[in-house]
């Protein structure tokens, strides 16, 4: 059991027998009364975000997520096939269960493919990873010493900002947590 003064960012908690990932907490104690540890939480299976108070000594158990390692392989009429690399079981998922990742999923990644009980609710990715810029407009000499920066589309189809001595055809490393641009690879 966890104890809700345990909790921190990415702990995944069972609530009424659903999933639920701490995403803010705060522990609160105010001049006049007891103690409490306000948190935002996500539903891991639907993705609703709500606001929930806990008192200090309410426990819950953690979500027993199961993990497997899972490489991308191709996409067919909207559904992308995963394989697992130990058994060679083939998985497909929707663009709905992908979100945001299909931004950095290149054929031949490997990412963790999260179940909870034995329903599919997520993938999770490399903190960075390295896709190529394919379109991007030249930089101009002299405009460097401002911190400006430009557009570039990398090869999954995503926008970033880059500075602007990046180049088209250039490999860049981008954090996917944050959709950023961290340095060239």
């Amino acid at each position: 059991m966890i104890s809700s003064t345990d909790f921190r960012t990415g702990l995944t908690i069972e609530i009424d027998g659903g999933a639920w990932q701490v995403v803010e907490f705060q522990h609160v104690k105010p001049g006049k009364g007891a103690a409490f540890v306000r948190t935002k939480i996500k539903n891991v299976e639907t993705g609703a975000v709500v606001e929930r108070t806990f008192n200090p000594n309410e426990k819950m158990p953690p979500a027993h997520l199961e993990t497997r390692r899972m490489q991308y392989l191709y996409e067919s009429d909207g559904n992308y096939t995963f394989m697992d690399t130990e058994t060679y079981e083939q998985t497909e998922l929707t663009k709905e269960q992908l979100g945001d990742a299909l931004n950095y999923l290149l054929e031949n990644t490997e990412v963790n493919l999260q179940t909870f009980k034995g329903k599919i609710i997520g993938i999770s990715l490399p903190n960075s990873v390295n896709l190529k810029v394919t379109e991007c407009e030249p930089g101009v000499k002299g405009n460097t010493a401002t911190g400006a920066t430009k557009l570039a589309t990398l090869e999954t189809g995503y926008v970033v900002r880059v500075p602007l001595f990046i180049n088209e055809g250039e490999v860049l490393r981008i954090d996917t947590r944050t959709g950023n641009y961290i340095e060239r690879a």
